[in-house]
């Protein structure tokens, strides 16, 4: 049983086993798309490509407020193609993210160059929004995982052992 969100509303101790991980703004409607999965879907995909669009246009301000204040074409030069290359790994780096953890100390050390190259994860989360849930196939893949390794832990064996018949 699931509420609006996705997550799970199961009483304690009712269900054993591992629980899928809620992904943000999706909950765990993820595993079964139920409970508008596809519109979660759609609805991210816009609301991000509209955070992207919204924030190109406040670069544009920026931009403008540099020509105003007469720096130079060399320094307009350098912010642009600052944001260009910072957007450009940013996206590369949340696309990867998608599909493996990142590592925390890589993470913390790009936190910089994330901000900067916000455009980036944002056009990222739109484009993976095509496909499926951003992050649903790494989910997915630990999930049915943890899955395997729990039915192994829980299959019980059939038979007395001691009455097996012995090869000769």
């Amino acid at each position: 049983m699931s509420d609006e969100s996705g997550t799970q509303n199961t009483p304690a101790g009712s269900e054993s086993g591992p629980r899928p991980e809620p992904l943000r703004l999706f909950g765990t409607t993820w595993v079964n798309h139920d409970n508008g999965y596809a519109l979660r879907r759609v609805g991210a995909g816009v609301g991000s490509l509209a955070a992207a669009a919204a924030s190109c246009l406040v670069l544009r301000f920026a931009f403008e407020g540099l020509r105003i204040a007469d720096t130079g074409s060399f320094v307009t030069l350098l912010v642009v193609v600052m944001f260009a290359v910072c957007s450009a790994l940013a996206f590369r780096h949340t696309w990867d993210g998608f599909g493996k953890r990142p590592d925390p100390d890589r993470q913390a050390s790009l936190r910089g160059l994330l901000a900067i190259g916000f455009v980036g994860s944002l056009l990222a989360y739109s484009f993976r929004c095509l496909t499926e849930a951003p992050g649903e196939k790494l989910h997915r893949a630990e999930y049915e995982t943890a899955l395997d390794q729990h039915r192994k832990r829980t299959t019980r064996r059939t038979g007395n052992p001691s009455k097996k018949r012995r090869r000769s």
